[in-house]
């Protein structure tokens, strides 16, 4: 397959989960009817972004994998033929969370889970409270519409996350996020906290020359205000189309050829010198 369309799902959160279960199924049907082949949601879309504090409470929002959300996704799946990326608040036993992002596959299968990796822990993004860091690596996955990873929000500053997802074979990065403006931060900060997000994602396009799909929330809740500005990028870097702040279905069709292309145009991954890179895999070299 040398072309996809993709659909993004950027959209406000209520404090029901049904609702935002149920609309967010509407709104894949709508991006199935858009042509979508490939739909992501959001981070943790079925609720509002709910670790800006610390509430043993939350934890009942979290659900297991496989279980109902996946059955009715999968349903869907099979039912208009297209793969569904969909982010969710995994409950794996008692006691044990994480931040997870599930991958069916037009056949209504669950293909498997990414656990997110990188874990925050600042005001307002206070994670490290409720997800266990992932343990299952940085995974591929060979759906019937492409070749694709899936790495979640934080992990989005981090080049080695792009890096180990490009050389397992990945042509197209999607990265379902809940990032923001804090009201103390907005007026100094807000427009360079923005490209700075966009920046480096583009940059993890350009030199692992893959395709970034990068998917937001909006609207207002609490303390933050989310921003919005989905946005598909090409493996030159060049923005394919951004969203505005409000809930939108972003669109975008990709040329997957244009991965072969770029590479070859410019060998990052040829010329890359493994045997230099031993002290990576320390914190620091002092």
């Amino acid at each position: 397959m040398s072309e996809i369309r993709v659909a993004l799902i950027q959209s406000t959160a209520s404090a029901d989960p049904e609702r935002n279960r149920s609309r967010t199924l509407e709104r894949i049907r709508e991006a199935a009817a858009g042509g979508a082949r490939v739909v992501c949601t959001q981070e943790l879309y079925a609720s509002r972004y709910f670790c800006q504090s610390e509430e043993s409470a939350n934890f009942d929002l979290a659900e297991s994998i496989p279980g109902p959300t996946t059955e009715a996704l999968g349903a869907l799946a099979a039912e208009l033929s297209i793969v569904i990326i969909a982010s969710l608040f995994e409950r794996r036993l008692a006691g044990l969370y994480h931040n997870t992002a599930v991958v069916i596959d037009a056949d209504g299968s669950l293909m498997g889970s990414y656990r997110k990796m990188h874990i925050p822990d600042d005001p307002g993004y206070y994670e490290k409270y409720y997800f266990s860091p992932g343990d299952l690596g940085f995974r591929v996955w060979d759906t019937r519409h492409g070749r694709l990873a899936v790495l979640i929000c934080w992990d989005q500053w981090f080049p080695e996350a792009a890096r180990a997802a490009a050389l397992a074979g990945a042509e197209v990065l999607f990265y379902p996020t809940a990032i923001g403006w804090q009201d103390d931060e907005r007026e100094a900060l807000g427009d360079a906290q923005h490209d700075a997000w966009e920046t480096v994602q583009r940059g993890h396009a350009i030199a692992n020359g893959v395709f970034v799909c990068a998917t937001n929330r909006v609207g207002r809740e609490d303390g933050i205000t989310f921003f919005g500005r989905s946005f598909v990028c090409d493996p030159f870097g060049r923005v394919l189309y951004r969203a505005g702040e409000a809930e939108e279905i972003v669109f975008s069709n990709l040329d997957l050829r244009l991965v072969e292309e770029t590479r070859r145009a410019w060998p990052f991954l040829r010329d890359r010198r493994v045997e230099s890179y031993e002290g990576l895999q320390k914190k620091a070299l002092v």
